[in-house]
């Protein structure tokens, strides 16, 4: 597929002073795609028509700006205000029924994934995470002023999240045998991914290659490209194998960037006959591009083996994409 590359320049100002502010982090959210202002807070970024992402706007005191129409502009002029000085610092050892390093531990879980990936992240900045848990409706939160830094190890990423919100909650708790058994977890914010530098680049690629298959990310693409069969995956509706498109009907969007998918039933997928998960669409269709973008994701529930994948087990949305 051919991809037009476009650039978009600006200036980063202070809202109160209409100052020019130096080190700005500019970047297409949940990709590898970013740069920084300079001095004059000035910056310069280029992409493709494959990035359909918001162009966020990131710096420490300030609040985040989000851009989503950046294709109809070209030098942007970009205001950001200083933001409001939090209250979670009281909260910090507040009595709450566990002690931090157990939240820390169960937001870990939770937040970085149980898989080898999960497990091969190590966050850089956990004392910048606010941890509450309420013992009566048994949820755990999290909040943070800095972005999350973590460094993946299996995949070779250093990964920037700035999070929005962060929400677990437990079916069933026992303190004192300290078991946690995990309802539904939901969690959202935008992401930068770096190379680690110095690391083996074929050993990543192997790695990368490895999670991407059988990943929402995957899934998606093929769905897109109407190959889900050659892709090594099989649909299932009650335990019986079906025709995929009698349950997915796919079709040109007004877009033609994007195909509109729609769901009639829960079906289970099985991808290499060994990894196992189930979709459910609760709107009625979704817009979808090649590259795995999919709008309405409130509206699109995963479980299974890809409902389990969490950060630790993602990739830019930008992966892969000169391969396709």
């Amino acid at each position: 597929m051919l991809s037009f590359s476009q650039t978009i320049t600006g200036t980063v100002l202070d809202a109160s002073s209409n100052k020019p502010l130096e080190t700005v982090a500019v970047y297409f959210d949940n990709t590898t795609i970013g740069t920084t202002t300079d001095a004059e807070g000035r910056f310069s970024i280029t992409y493709t028509d494959a990035i359909q992402s918001n162009l966020v706007f990131s710096y420490l005191g300030f609040e985040k700006v989000l851009i989503t129409d950046y294709r109809v502009k070209k030098d942007v002029i970009i205001k950001m205000k200083p933001s409001a000085v939090g209250l979670d610092e009281v909260f910090i050892d507040f009595d709450d029924g566990l002690t931090r390093k157990q939240k820390l531990s169960l937001f870990k879980r939770e937040f970085l994934g149980k898989s080898k990936y999960g497990r091969s992240c190590k966050i850089l900045n956990e004392n910048d995470i606010i941890l509450r848990y309420d013992k009566r409706s048994q949820i755990l939160t999290a909040s943070s002023d800095r972005p999350i830094l973590i460094k993946n190890r299996a995949l070779k990423y250093e990964l920037s999240f700035d999070l929005i919100d962060f929400e677990a909650t437990f079916r069933y708790v026992n303190i004192d045998d300290k078991e946690f058994v995990i309802e539904r977890v939901a969690y959202a914010g935008t992401s930068f991914y770096k190379d680690i530098e110095n690391s083996n680049k074929k050993k990543a690629k192997r790695a990368r290659e490895k999670v991407y298959k059988g990943s929402v990310q995957h899934f998606m693409r093929a769905l897109y490209n109407e190959n889900l069969k050659d892709e090594g995956y099989q649909i299932y509706y009650k335990s019986f194998r079906v025709n995929e498109w009698d349950f997915f009907k796919i079709k040109v969007a007004e877009n033609p960037a994007f195909k509109e998918v729609s769901l009639s039933k829960k079906v289970s997928i099985l991808h290499n006959k060994r990894d196992q998960s189930a979709i459910e669409i609760y709107v009625n269709s979704i817009l979808l591009d090649v590259y795995g973008n999919y709008s309405a994701i409130k509206g699109v529930y995963f479980s299974g083996a890809m409902g389990s994948q969490r950060i630790g087990d993602t990739l830019p949305l930008d992966y892969n994409l000169d391969e396709n």
